[in-house]
């Protein structure tokens, strides 16, 4: 019996994240990053409300030498018509969750997910978030997970 306890203060815990962050509504698995020659390009399409906050959160796993910039951009399309854009750096981060990051003779691993901006919705309305990853030039770079994802 003192078996299943851990396991039930792990479900509790477990649970209490989404209270905390909100629930996931969309997720886009882009795990590529865009070329002017190769866009990779998600979109996720919803059914929202006015007054509806959003967060925009990115899931990452990287590793790279030297620096990197990377930029999720994304577009906001409401009805079929363009609305909105914007981009998150995904490694500027409000909230972060399971970071570890480690740097070794100029090779850096970094894995996190980290909540970076909110939307609000401004009117009821069926609404599709496109998104494409973006990198500085560099060709060490190695994306095993790039993820937007979003929250309500």
């Amino acid at each position: 019996m003192k078996k299943i306890f851990p396991f039930l203060g792990l479900s509790v815990v477990l649970l209490s994240c989404d209270a905390l962050t909100g629930e996931e509504i969309a997720r886009l698995s882009i795990n590529q990053v865009s070329t002017e020659g190769n866009l990779v390009v998600k979109e996720a399409t919803l059914d929202l409300k006015k007054d509806d906050e959003i967060a925009v959160w990115s899931d990452m796993d990287l590793e790279y030498e030297g620096d990197v910039q990377l930029r999720f951009r994304l577009q906001v399309w409401k009805d079929g018509k363009q609305t909105g854009a914007f981009e998150i750096d995904p490694t500027e981060k409000r909230i972060t969750l399971g970071e570890f990051k480690t740097t070794l003779m100029n090779k850096t691993e970094w894995t996190f997910s980290g909540k970076n901006s909110d939307i609000k919705i401004d009117e009821d309305g069926n609404y599709t978030l496109k998104a494409i990853l973006v990198a500085s030039d560099n060709s060490t770079l190695k994306v095993n997970k790039a993820e937007v994802f979003f929250k309500k």
